[in-house]
């Protein structure tokens, strides 16, 4: 029985089927080769990076780890009953203690709150003003800068004049910023006498903190400002156009449009700020000198170090703590919205 043309024989030796083995390993070589790259690339990277590792943890590394270390050990002192000079030993979480419940040892030995004018009755009246000065002087300082980067930003004769004009507060050195501003605060300065007062600006308590906190926000807003000014410039025009095309006011554009694609770089401002305003020392330290309203925690740490080095290690520790805690809040919180807001946009267009 013939079979119909066209039909093809399954069984026929002459069919020739494609073998997986000849086409699987094909990628095998490149892949391989693309990884060796790669660990190349990674090889090298660590041969330039390592020397980088090795000097931070000698600069920054050891004296934290020192630091940290003379924090649970007691400050050196005369032996009462030898009169011999002796080392202080071990000193568990007392310097702490000593601090955080401003505790002091007596005369017998005993523990006691400490007495008013030893620092550490002054710690957390020290954290009270450090932080007073660290809030008010962020908030100007952000509100005013950002009004002066607007300004800066816009196009008019004269602009460059008035960046450097700006910038000039910043650029002098903060021990003269502080000796101009106490004596226009002194008792016959331009202050008294301009307004016509009888203010005591460095010695009582209130004006003092005042007039820290008019030096500092006149000293520092230049540089709110020009980072702020930084992120405005990375703004596109064409999207104020098309919000000047929709009929959208200046408030409508500044609320809507520059103030969501300025937080990250307000943001970065504010965290700057916050963190140098938290070490804040020669400002005050050199305008008030010795006026205990004005001390802030590293006023109390220079001052401590004078009397003991241990317990001003483990206030140095509390102070790290401190400044660390409040910048993890400023990226985890702040950041995040920052970043929430970019996605919307994203999404939205």
């Amino acid at each position: 029985m013939s079979r119909p043309s066209g039909a093809t024989d399954i069984a026929s030796p002459d069919r020739t089927e494609p073998s997986v083995k000849s086409v699987a390993p094909q990628n095998k070589a490149p892949q391989t080769k693309r990884r060796g790259e790669r660990l190349g690339v990674s090889a090298r990277a660590w041969v330039f990076v390592t020397p980088v590792l090795l000097a931070l943890a000698v600069v920054i590394g050891y004296p934290v780890v020192r630091a940290l270390i003379m924090s649970f050990q007691k400050d050196s002192g005369l032996d009462k009953a030898t009169g011999m000079f002796v080392e202080g030993g071990g000193a568990g979480f007392s310097n702490y203690t000593h601090w955080l419940l401003e505790q002091c040892t007596n005369s017998l030995g005993e523990t006691v709150d400490c007495p008013t004018g030893n620092l550490g009755s002054q710690f957390w009246t020290a954290i009270g003003v450090t932080l007073l000065f660290t809030v008010v002087t962020v908030a100007l300082e952000a509100t005013i800068g950002l009004g002066m980067a607007v300004i800066m930003g816009k196009t008019f004769k004269g602009r460059a004049l008035l960046r450097a004009a700006v910038l000039i507060p910043w650029a002098i050195p903060t021990a003269v910023t502080a000796r101009l501003w106490e004596f226009m605060f002194q008792y016959d300065g331009v202050v008294n006498r301009l307004f016509g007062t009888h203010i005591l600006w460095t010695a009582d308590p209130w004006p003092a903190r005042f007039a820290v906190i008019a030096a500092d926000v006149w000293k520092t807003t230049p540089f709110m400002a020009l980072l702020i000014l930084a992120g405005l410039q990375v703004i596109p025009e064409d999207v104020y156009e098309a919000a000047r095309v929709d009929g959208a006011s200046a408030w409508q554009r500044f609320w809507n449009i520059t103030m969501p694609l300025l937080k990250p770089a307000l943001l970065v401002a504010v965290l700057f700020r916050t963190m140098d305003a938290l070490r804040m020392y020669d400002l005050p330290a050199i305008m008030t000198q010795s006026n205990p309203a004005t001390r802030t925690i590293s006023m109390l740490v220079v001052d401590q170090v004078r009397q003991g080095p241990n317990s001003a290690s483990a206030l140095s520790v509390i102070t790290f703590l401190l400044i660390f805690t409040v910048a993890f809040f400023l990226v985890k919180v702040l950041g995040a919205n920052a970043v929430r807001t970019q996605e919307e946009q994203r999404e939205a267009h």
